[in-house]
């Protein structure tokens, strides 16, 4: 059982890291934006219609992604984050890394590459749209270089408040939890990438049993070593390696939008047939126009500068009828700046 008082501190803890990280991934954002903007043109497709944001709107909405994040922390929910840049020099060489890897991005994207990421001995093992460069990264998701830098990549996207958004699934989960014995709990994290979301998990659960799921075997090793779970297994989210009704929760980060529609649906399947009568998923993805109109131009602009083939189908999706199709309710939802959550029940 987790208490109030287990995590909680005064919340100018958190805001100091969170200072910390906007100052640093904000900086390496723009480093990285201006090494790259030399020649660039602008993709055919990012004519946004919608209106621009209020002025100060998407600053205010940023800034809100931290200030709950902070409430929470204070509230007890979970601990202070810690992922503010630590050792200056990993810090400094991976923002070079960052900056570098950027030209070789715009270039990518200028010239539409990316389509297809050929690894021949790989490829029939993988779903076509897996072998992607998605957000025109280099290598997809099957190079160490790709997974070592992903983190920092988002990081700096949304400048230093990825994680902070993606914690809006872990407070959702976690209020459910509030009174549970952790001990016997059983939760999996899908598509877990490089681990970042599985760390949170950790430090909030830590006596509960975890396990990381990807389809990237580098991807896999990234995150034992960012987030110390060592359950991690290969697996595809549209067949899970787990047994019916044998998990307590599980959490799915920022996977749907790189989905195809005809592939949600049987991953929708999934989540609840591994989920126990009464088992959560705890869901986070981008925002959809529906969510937040004043956000829609940022929304349209999105999938063209940063290779997202499904984003635009997903904007439009009905993600509870979805789940609801496959057995799961909504609970419990949330929201900051370009995320949203929800929380999910299986009855």
């Amino acid at each position: 059982m987790r208490t109030k008082s287990a995590f909680a501190v005064d919340r100018s803890v958190q805001a100091i890291g969170d200072t910390v990280k906007a100052a640093w991934w904000g900086a390496a954002g723009l480093a990285a934006r201006s090494i790259a903007r030399t020649g660039r043109t602008a993709p055919a497709e990012a004519t946004p219609t919608a209106e621009p944001a209020p002025e100060g709107f998407v600053r205010g909405s940023w800034q809100e992604a931290f200030e709950k994040d902070q409430r929470d922390v204070a509230e007890g929910l979970y601990p202070p984050a810690n992922d503010a840049p630590a050792n200056p020099a990993i810090a400094i060489a991976n923002l070079l890394d960052l900056v570098r890897d950027a030209r070789e991005v715009e270039q990518r994207r200028a010239r539409g590459g990316g389509a297809d990421v050929r690894v021949e001995e790989l490829s029939g093992a993988y779903p076509p749209y897996y072998r992607q460069n998605f957000h025109f990264q280099t290598g997809g998701w099957f190079t160490e270089d790709s997974a070592r830098r992903y983190e920092a990549q988002v990081e700096a996207l949304f400048a230093g408040a990825a994680g902070a958004m993606r914690r809006r699934a872990l407070s959702l989960l976690a209020r459910a939890w509030r009174e549970r014995d952790h001990r016997d709990l059983r939760l999996a994290d899908i598509a877990c990438g490089s681990g970042a979301f599985l760390r949170d998990l950790k430090r909030t659960f830590p006596r509960a049993r975890l396990v990381g799921c990807d389809l990237s075997e580098v991807y896999l090793r990234e995150a034992r070593r960012l987030s110390g779970v060592t359950d991690l297994v290969q697996g595809s989210a549209e067949r899970m390696p787990f047994a019916d009704e044998s998990l307590d929760a599980v959490s799915c980060i920022f996977l749907f939008h790189e989905l195809p529609k005809k592939v949600r649906r049987p991953i929708a399947e999934e989540l609840a047939r591994v989920l126990k009568p009464g088992g959560f998923l705890a869901f986070a993805d981008s925002i959809q126009p529906a969510d937040e109109p004043r956000l829609e131009r940022l929304l349209q602009v999105f999938p063209a500068y940063f290779h997202e083939p499904y984003y635009a189908d997903y904007a439009t999706a009905d993600l509870p009828a979805l789940f609801a199709e496959a057995g799961l309710e909504a609970r419990a939802h949330d929201q900051a700046f370009l995320t949203k959550a929800i929380l999910f029940e299986k009855a």
